[in-house]
């Protein structure tokens, strides 16, 4: 299930405008994935991010790596305590 989370809000963070320049919070991350989501959906999401790979692949490969790496901890599986 986290994996699906993961993929989702990995296509949402990679089609907002969010910029590795602005080093943005974990609040931001989190504020601009519930809004692509919420703007664009799932499948909406999951089309861009298409696109963009279809049309500029060497800079979609770099932002998608970017957005690997903002993700890491904001989704993330809960600590069994």
């Amino acid at each position: 299930m986290i994996s699906i989370v993961k993929d989702l809000a990995a296509e949402a963070l990679f089609v907002s405008s969010l910029q590795p320049s602005e080093c943005p919070s974990r609040q931001a991350v989190e504020r601009a994935v519930t809004a692509m989501l919420l703007l664009h959906g799932s499948d909406g999401c999951a089309a861009e991010v298409a696109t963009e790979f279809g049309d500029h692949p060497e800079m979609a490969v770099r932002r998608m790596h970017w957005v690997h790496d903002e993700l890491t901890g904001v989704v993330a599986p809960a600590a069994v305590a």
